[in-house]
């Protein structure tokens, strides 16, 4: 469901980060989640009093492929800032369209949920420097010795994050900047400068080794790039000075202006994923635990920051250090797609269905998402004959309609919708040849699953 959020406008900083507000008591508690059984797995820390030490409890699940015999890395998924974004970073692992993105390089994929109390701050988690940047090291390692796969406390990660989560994830670029591959920042960026207005948050130091990591800082037009005033005004000055303070040194930074949205998150997942992917692919070195690769200069592509075409970094005719970076042609192509409409298009159709059983009338599968384009639904077939489409109607309040529903920080509702379907008008005694196949969110379907008698 969507979630209202109010905002808090640090002074000079300009910096957004969500309030839950109204909310609560609509969301489902902390405790309600899908169970955890592998592949996935959990770990819960308690809220700590220690100085220096995380303040709130948080829950991590992480999603393993199975049959994998060493995890690559770790795609991460943060949530933002207010009770109902922090809750829906439970179902955050389960999202099989970032599953995708995970199994493509033999990464893990991992979902943080902070128990932040109703209207409390943000910054106690948002900044890992306040304890959440050694809560999440601490259960990685608990997390891979619960999985057998100690590896998960030293492998790289791609960072995702939203709002809060956002300034989370590049302020563990920041920190770490060996550990990451790329950063995607939908509208949450952190402080490179000090506000004397608030001198209880420290400005980070840009790092020369942060330069070299991929960052995308993505924002909704709604966020002070076309409308000036309003809750969200001050999303776009923050989001320019990180830009140019990161990119004028030489850093690897883009902008992606949703022309739709406001603060939520939209259709940005159709070019998120797909320049994650094109950053992984690039920079992952072919031995495991080697340092990563950096991106080849000779691909890149530029475009200006709140404009809607690109060129080969060869063919730019303005100061490279003043316009956005992209990895590669393909990427740019997808980037000038997004800031039109955000209709990033696909020509490849989404995996088969697999394990198709039917028991009585009962069919139950299992699928994979399309990479570039989710998963919208299925097409039931009994016979040759189309019997159902599963759902009849997708749920998605802020952008394409989802198989899984989208909740406000971009992951799946509770409860997880299940891949199965009563035929009802089937005899139970009776034999049948059933087919289920996939349609990703441009509508383009996969070979069929078979069942037969």
């Amino acid at each position: 469901m969507p979630f209202s959020h109010l905002f808090r406008l640090l002074p000079s900083v300009m910096l957004i980060l969500a309030v839950a507000a109204d909310v609560a008591a609509q969301d489902p508690p902390y405790d309600v989640f899908p169970e955890a059984k592998p592949p996935y797995y959990r770990v819960r820390f308690a809220a700590s009093q220690k100085p220096g030490e995380l303040v709130y409890a948080v829950n991590y699940t992480i999603w393993i492929p199975e049959h994998l015999k060493t995890v690559r890395g770790i795609v991460v998924h943060q949530h933002g800032c207010g009770t109902g974004s922090c809750k829906s970073g439970l179902t955050g692992a389960f999202d099989l369209h970032w599953q995708a993105l995970a199994r493509k390089h033999d990464f893990a994929l991992l979902s943080p949920s902070y128990e932040q109390p109703d209207k409390a701050d943000c910054q106690k988690w948002c900044d890992p420097r306040n304890g959440s940047d050694a809560a999440f090291q601490k259960g990685l390692a608990a997390l891979g010795q619960q999985s057998g796969h100690p590896e998960l406390a030293t492998v790289p990660w791609a960072i995702w994050g939203h709002s809060g989560g956002g300034y989370w994830c590049g302020s563990m670029v920041m920190l770490h900047p060996d550990r990451v591959v790329a950063a995607w920042l939908r509208s949450g960026v952190p402080l490179l400068k000090a506000n004397p207005q608030r001198p209880t948050i420290a400005a980070f130091t840009l790092p020369q080794a942060a330069l070299q990591v991929p960052m995308m800082c993505n924002l909704g037009t709604k966020e002070g790039v076309t409308v000036k005033d309003g809750r969200f005004a001050g999303v776009w000055p923050a989001n320019e000075r990180f830009f140019t303070a990161v990119r004028s040194q030489g850093g690897l930074i883009g902008v992606a202006v949703d022309p739709l949205t406001a603060h939520e998150c939209g259709n940005q997942r159709y070019l998120a994923i797909p320049w994650l992917d094109a950053c992984l692919t690039a920079r992952l070195p072919k031995t495991v635990g080697s340092p990563l690769n950096a991106m080849p200069a000779q691909t890149a592509w530029l475009a200006p920051i709140t404009g809607t075409s690109a060129v080969p970094a060869s063919e730019a005719k303005a100061d490279a250090l003043q316009q956005s970076w992209l990895p590669n042609a393909a990427i740019a192509q997808a980037w000038m797609q997004y800031v039109k409409d955000t209709a990033v298009t696909d020509h490849t159709p989404p995996p088969a269905p697999r394990h198709l059983q039917r028991q009585g009338n009962v069919l139950t599968w299992t699928a994979e998402a399309d990479l570039e384009s989710g998963l919208r639904g299925f097409l039931i077939e009994r016979d040759g004959q189309l019997i159902a489409t599963l759902p009849e109607k997708g749920q998605n309040p802020f952008g394409r309609p989802v198989f899984q529903n989208l909740q406000y920080s971009d992951t799946p509702s509770q409860p997880l919708v299940a891949m199965r379907f009563t035929d009802t008008q089937a005899d139970p005694n009776r034999s049948y040849t059933y087919r289920v196949i996939s349609i990703n969110t441009l509508g383009l379907r996969s070979a069929p699953g078979e069942q037969k008698p």
